[in-house]
């Protein structure tokens, strides 16, 4: 994104001003509760080594946690996973155990997501509000431990052969500490504290790729060291790299904020800021207009629906490909999970070229075809040949929602942009609660009678953003000539 959409998202840098000028003079009596912030430091990295590690810890652990439940609830069921009849006959009808075994572990799979996220979507905001006067550290190194946790627990339960049900917490532990969400807030937020306006942009571009690169790593060492080793010692690797996360967040990231010691972490006014924001808050000069805070609304709407889609279709993927007709094995479903994480470098890249030609808008709805496009593909799916095809035509399927962000942050007063951003991040959480309960629910209940039916749903729900983003174009175009010829 070019800089005055990274402006629009990130909050005006005053540190590098400041740290070139004098300072201005305190007025007689003026107090001041929360000491300045430090001067900018100039590093060329800082907590990039922390989200590549996190995102390749997170990266390593999804899909080898939904095989181990497959593996372990086959087991249960003595169910021996041989499918390979069904696989090479398409005519045969698939083995009533298996589809039982599909169906515990998409509902295991939802009942442990929805422990973890609800725990998170009420930290997440506080401690990502709660970092602007407590400093960002903590919520770099905080969210690690609960990481590190959660693979503690997993470990023991592979171990032990306990009952599935200690994933949940695991996964509980995990949520209470803000989980990866709090991460990405306090990586974000460090890099707008210590780049200047020039540089952010270069810096943000930097921290998505790590996202791409170390989730498709992740998703190639996992797929191959599970068929060698199984799932215990990626486990441990799992661990490792959550613990050496904060270690180089205690020793290396010096803090970009003054910590405040009478900062309160657990107040009210975090999610009241939020609802002021969309009920009675200002909106900036620029978005004055009588329908911003519908338009507030409405893409708050497209940003819930799409990421809703790209967290609950995920969700899927392992499961769609385990079974027949796929009955894909650990290696290939690495690949596929590489070749899904490639998309958000290719995303980015995408979104850079088409902004020399095409609006914002215009971009969110290119990259919408594109993930509706590959969700068909992958409804229909029943080669790997044509599973491949859905992803190479899901390359652009990120370039949205950084759009989506960059509308939001224009529509508020630059006052409000913390609460704006706070308010996100609520939303995100919420987009993978209802995406894993929506999709970990429906994918059983059609098994019957279409397989890659929650696909071809999630490319229909597409269509709504798609319209709403379109209409809101196509009315700003109209205002923007309608002003254009009266001048």
């Amino acid at each position: 994104m070019d800089e005055p959409d990274t402006a629009a998202i990130l909050p005006e840098d005053l540190l590098s001003s400041s740290s070139t000028d004098d300072p201005p003079a305190e007025a007689p009596g003026a107090t001041c509760s929360v000491p300045p912030p430090p001067r900018t430091c100039r590093v060329p990295v800082s907590v990039e080594p922390v989200l590549f590690l996190s995102m390749f810890s997170l990266a390593l652990q999804a899909p080898l946690s939904t095989q181990y439940l497959w593996d372990r609830i086959s087991e249960d069921l003595g169910y021996n996973g041989s499918k390979r009849a069904e696989c090479s006959n398409g005519s045969v009808e698939p083995d009533p155990l298996q589809k039982e075994v599909e169906t515990l572990t998409a509902h295991w799979n939802l009942y442990i997501n929805l422990g973890g996220f609800s725990v998170g979507l009420l930290v997440v905001p506080l401690l990502g509000s709660w970092s602007d006067v407590g400093g960002r550290r903590p919520v770099l190194i905080l969210p690690n431990f609960g990481l590190a946790l959660q693979a503690v627990v997993y470990l023991v339960v592979m171990y032990l052969k306990l009952p599935v049900v200690y994933f949940l917490v695991g996964r509980l532990l995990s949520g209470l500490s803000g989980d990866f969400n709090a991460i990405l807030a306090g990586c974000f937020s460090y890099v707008a504290d210590v780049s200047d306006n020039k540089s952010r942009t270069f810096r943000v571009a930097v921290l998505e790729a790590c996202l791409g690169v170390s989730g498709m790593l992740a998703s190639i060492i996992g797929g191959q060291w599970r068929r060698a080793q199984g799932y215990i010692n990626p486990f441990w690797l799992v661990l490792a790299t959550n613990l050496a996360s904060a270690l180089y967040a205690y020793l290396f990231v010096r803090e970009s904020v003054h910590p405040d010691p009478s900062a309160r972490l657990f107040t009210s006014r975090h999610h009241k800021a939020v609802w002021q924001l969309y009920s009675t808050g200002r909106v900036s000069a620029e978005a004055g207009r009588p329908l911003h805070r519908s338009k507030l609304w409405l893409y708050t709407l497209c940003f819930f629906l799409v990421v809703t889609v790209h967290f609950g279709s995920r969700e899927l993927y392992v499961l769609y490909e385990l079974s027949s007709p796929l009955c894909w094995g650990s290696a290939l479903i690495g690949w596929g999970s590489a070749a899904q994480n490639l998309a958000y470098l290719s995303s980015l890249l995408g979104l850079k070229v088409m902004q020399r030609c095409l609006q914002d808008s215009w971009i969110a709805l290119v990259g919408l075809a594109s993930n509706m496009t590959g969700l068909v593909v992958f409804s229909v799916a029943n080669t790997t040949q044509l599973m491949f095809t859905g992803y190479g035509l899901c390359f652009l399927f990120m370039a949205s929602t950084p759009v989506l962000r960059s509308k939001l942050s224009k529509l508020v007063d630059p006052s409000e942009q913390g609460a704006l951003f706070a308010s996100v991040a609520c939303v995100e959480s919420l987009c993978y609660l209802v995406g894993s309960s929506i999709f970990n629910s429906l994918y059983p209940a059609s098994l019957h009678f279409m397989k890659g039916f929650p696909f071809l749903f999630a490319a229909f729900i597409l269509f709504i953003p798609a319209g709403i983003i379109g209409a809101l174009q196509c009315l700003d175009q109209r205002r923007e000539h309608r002003d254009s010829s009266l001048s």
